[in-house]
C-alpha cells in the first residue's frame, strides 16, 4: 500500500477506501531567508534538524539544490553561508567589460558636451520650478537624447543625500532614486522602445499606468525612444493624456526623425534640438577619456576619429574603443586611417594639388600608393570631395583660417590651396567629383572608374569657367582651350550679336547656330521681320509676352513702326499696349500695334513646326538616308538639325544669295550642306 502525506500533514490512503480519492496538490516552497533569525541561529537550527532525504519517497525525483544567493537578504541581513549552514565556495564571476560609450555616459547636465543651449534652458526651468510635463528631444544618433532623458528623470526624483531634497538640476547621484535610475531598475522610470512596440495597445498600457501614483519616486517618468515609429492610432490615443497628464507624470520623447512626428504631438511638448557636436569638442572629449583610460593617442588620430564620428559622441567612442583594441602601444594616425579605411590625409592633399594643377601622372601615382596600402579608391574620392568642400569654405569665409574648428595642419595647407584656386574652378571640380562618386559605386571596376574621374578632372583644370568663355565670346577674343565652344559660325554673327546686345544672346542661345542667326542690334535696332521683334522681346526677359508672340499671335501686316496682328483668344488683352511700350522704349520711336480680324500668317510656332516637318521630309527623300533606312528597317528619323535655322526653327534670312562653289553641280541639294545633319534612332 502506498502511503502519501497530504498538505495537511495527515496520511492519505488511496487504496484502503476502495474509492478514488480526490487529487491532492503537493507544493514545495523555498523561502530565502527562512526566518528573520541571525545566521548563527539558523545554522544551529539546521544542525538540530534531522537529515533530509533526496525526496519524500524513494521513487520521487531528487530535489534540486537551491541556487546560491547573489546578494544580501530581503531585509538587509547578510546572506547565510548555505541553505543548511554549509559553507559555499566563493562564486567566480567573469569581469564584464563595459564599452567606453557606456562607461563614460554623462550622469549630469555638466557632463553633456555640445548642448549648451538645452542645458541652460533646463537649468533655468528647474531653478524657477517651471518644468514642462512633456519634452521632445530630437537630433542625430549618439548626441545624447536618451542620456538627457535619464538625467531629467533623476533631476525630477532626486531626494538628496539626506532624503529631503526636491527637484534639482544637479542630482546628487547617491540617493536611492538616483542609484536605481542609473542602474536602469527604477520602477517609476519606464523606458519603451517605440521601434518594437508601435501599436495602440502598447500606448494604452502607458495610459493605464499613468492613473496610479508612483511606488517609490516623486514623479513617474515615461521615456519613449524613437517615438516617430508609433502608428497613427497610437499617437491619437496618446494625445489626450499628453495634453492633460496627471501631476505626478512626465513624458520624455526621443526621435531622430522629427518630421514624422505629428504636429499635434509636437504642439504639446517642449522641443529641444540636440545639435551635432563640433569636431574640436569631440577631439578634446576623446583626449580626456583616453587619458583616463591610460592610453596614448596621437592628436591627429583623435582628429580622424572625431571627423569620422560626424558629430555623434557615441559613434566616436565606439571608434576610439576599436582603435584602443587594435593598437599595440601608442595609437597613431596611420593606424586609425587603416582602421577606418581612409587614405592618408597628406595623400589627399597631394592628390588635390595634382588634380587642380592638371598633372594626371602625379595623381595616378598617389592612387597607386593608396591602392597598394589597401585603401578603397571610392573612399579616396569621398575624402577628396570633403577636402574640396573645406577649401571652398576657406575661400569663401577667410575667418575660418583662424578658427580652432579645424586642425592647424589642415588650416595652413587648405588656406594655401584656397589662395591658388578660384571659386568657379572649385565649383566645377565639386560637380564632377559628385558625379564621379556615383559612377564609382555602380562601376564593375572601382579602381578604374576612380582613376577615370581623376583624369577628367586633370584635363579640365586648365579650361576657363563658363563665365570667362562668355566674356571672351562677347569681346571677340579666342577662347584658348575651349575647343569648339567658340562661335564657330560664318560671318561671326555671334560676336556681333553679343557686342550689340549686351551679351544676352550668347548666354541664352542653345547653340552657336542660334547665335549666328541673331540679328545685329545696335543702339537703334533694325527690324527686318516680325521674328526680330519677338527676339528683342526675349532679350528683354519678357518671357510671358514672348511666349504669346510665339504661340498666340498671327501677323497680318508688318510695316515698322506699325504692326497689325490678329491675337488668339488665349492672348492677354493688354498684349498690344505692352508690346508697343516695349518697342518704343527700345527704339525711341513711337510704335503702333493694331488688332485685326484678318487671317494673317501662321504663328511663329506653327511656322517652325512646318519648317521642321519639311526638313524631315527632305531628309527622308535623300538617297543616302533612304539607303540607311533600308539597311536598318527599324530606324526612324529622330531629329533634323539645320545650323542655318534661327531660334524659332525657321531658315535665316540672308542679306544676299550665297555664292555656290564652281565644283558644285547645278542640281546640288541643300541637304549636302555640312551645316545640316540629321539624327537617326532605332
Amino acid at each position: 500500500m502506498r502511503r502519501e502525506v497530504g498538505a495537511d500533514g495527515r496520511l492519505a490512503n488511496s487504496v484502503r477506501s476502495g474509492r478514488k480519492q480526490p487529487q491532492r496538490v503537493y507544493a514545495r516552497v523555498a523561502c530565502w531567508p527562512p526566518t528573520r533569525t541571525s545566521t548563527s541561529q539558523g545554522a544551529a537550527a539546521a544542525a538540530e534538524a534531522p537529515p533530509r532525504m533526496s525526496g519524500l519517497f524513494q521513487d520521487d525525483p531528487p530535489q534540486q539544490a537551491a541556487p546560491p544567493p547573489d546578494g544580501p537578504g530581503l531585509f538587509g541581513e547578510p546572506a547565510p553561508a548555505g541553505l543548511f549552514g554549509e559553507s559555499l565556495p566563493a562564486p567566480v564571476q567573469a569581469a564584464a567589460y563595459r564599452v567606453l560609450a557606456r562607461k563614460y555616459r554623462p550622469a549630469t547636465f555638466d557632463d553633456l558636451i555640445g548642448q549648451d543651449a538645452m542645458v541652460r534652458i533646463l537649468r533655468n526651468a528647474f531653478a524657477a520650478g517651471r518644468i514642462a510635463h512633456a519634452f521632445m528631444l530630437t537630433g542625430v544618433r549618439g548626441v545624447g537624447k536618451t542620456t538627457t532623458a535619464r538625467i531629467i528623470a533623476r533631476a525630477l526624483n532626486c531626494t538628496g543625500p539626506d532624503g529631503t531634497g526636491g527637484p534639482t538640476a544637479d542630482p546628487c547621484g547617491v540617493c536611492a532614486n538616483c542609484l536605481a535610475i542609473l542602474a536602469d531598475r527604477h520602477p517609476d522610470v519606464v523606458e519603451m522602445d517605440a521601434a518594437s512596440r508601435t501599436g495602440v495597445d502598447d500606448v494604452r498600457e502607458i495610459i493605464e499606468a499613468t492613473r496610479f501614483r508612483p511606488m517609490q519616486a516623486r514623479t513617474k517618468v515615461f521615456v519613449i525612444d524613437e517615438v516617430h515609429m508609433l502608428s497613427r492610432n497610437a499617437f491619437n490615443a496618446l494625445l489626450k493624456t499628453l495634453e492633460e497628464p496627471p501631476p505626478h507624470v512626465k513624458f520624455v520623447f526621443a526621435t531622430t526623425e522629427i518630421r514624422k512626428v505629428p504636429i499635434t504631438v509636437l504642439s504639446r511638448c517642449q522641443r529641444f534640438d540636440l545639435r551635432r557636436v563640433r569636431m574640436a569638442e569631440l577631439s578634446q572629449h576623446f583626449a580626456r577619456i583616453a587619458a583616463a583610460e591610460g592610453v596614448d593617442v596621437a592628436p591627429e588620430a583623435l582628429d580622424l576619429i572625431a571627423r569620422a564620428a560626424d558629430g555623434s559622441v557615441r559613434d566616436g567612442l565606439s571608434l576610439l574603443d576599436q582603435a584602443i583594441a587594435q593598437a599595440e602601444g601608442a595609437i597613431t594616425a596611420p593606424q586609425v586611417a587603416d582602421m577606418l579605411g581612409l587614405a592618408d590625409r597628406e595623400a589627399v592633399f597631394e592628390l588635390m594639388e595634382a588634380v587642380m594643377a592638371g598633372k594626371p601622372a602625379a595623381a595616378l601615382a598617389v592612387t597607386d600608393r593608396a591602392y597598394e596600402r589597401g585603401a578603397d579608391l571610392g573612399m579616396l574620392l569621398q575624402d577628396l570631395l570633403e577636402l574640396l568642400h573645406m577649401v571652398t569654405r576657406l575661400k569663401s569665409i577667410p575667418a575660418l583660417r583662424d578658427s580652432q574648428e579645424l586642425p592647424e595642419s589642415e588650416r595652413t595647407r587648405g588656406a594655401a590651396l584656397a589662395d591658388k584656386l578660384a571659386v568657379p574652378s572649385l565649383a566645377r571640380a565639386w560637380q564632377m567629383l559628385l558625379k564621379g562618386v556615383g559612377e564609382v559605386e555602380t562601376a564593375p571596376d572601382r579602381r578604374a572608374a576612380a582613376e577615370m574621374v581623376l583624369i577628367r578632372l586633370c584635363h579640365v583644370s586648365d579650361l576657363p569657367p563658363p563665365g570667362e568663355l562668355v566674356k571672351r565670346l562677347a569681346a571677340g577674343a579666342p577662347t584658348h582651350g575651349a575647343g569648339s565652344a567658340g562661335p564657330g559660325t560664318s560671318g561671326g554673327g555671334g560676336a556681333r550679336a553679343a557686342a550689340g546686345g549686351g551679351g544676352a544672346a550668347p548666354v541664352h542661345a542653345p547653340a552657336p547656330a542660334l547665335v549666328a542667326a541673331a540679328p545685329a542690334i545696335a543702339d537703334e535696332p533694325r527690324f527686318a521681320s516680325f521674328r526680330d521683334v519677338a527676339r528683342l522681346v526675349a532679350e528683354q526677359r519678357e518671357a510671358m509676352l514672348h511666349a504669346h508672340l510665339l504661340h498666340s499671335v498671327h501677323l497680318v501686316r508688318f510695316a515698322p513702326p506699325v504692326i497689325e496682328l490678329r491675337p488668339q483668344p488665349a492672348a492677354p488683352r493688354d498684349l498690344a499696349p505692352r508690346l508697343a511700350a516695349l518697342l518704343s522704349e527700345a527704339t525711341g520711336t513711337r510704335w503702333t500695334i493694331a488688332l485685326s480680324t484678318a487671317a494673317g500668317e501662321p504663328t511663329l510656332a506653327e511656322q517652325g513646326n512646318a519648317a521642321d516637318a519639311a526638313r524631315r521630309t527632305a531628309a527622308a527623300d535623300h538617297p543616302l538616308v533612304r539607303a540607311i533606312m533600308e539597311a536598318f528597317p527599324g530606324a526612324t528619323i529622330s531629329a533634323v538639325h539645320d545650323a542655318t535655322a534661327d531660334a524659332y526653327g525657321l531658315p535665316a534670312e540672308p542679306e544676299s544669295e550665297p555664292d555656290m562653289p564652281d565644283f558644285a553641280p547645278a542640281d546640288a541639294e541643300p541637304a549636302d550642306d555640312p551645316s545640316s545633319f540629321l539624327e537617326l534612332s532605332e
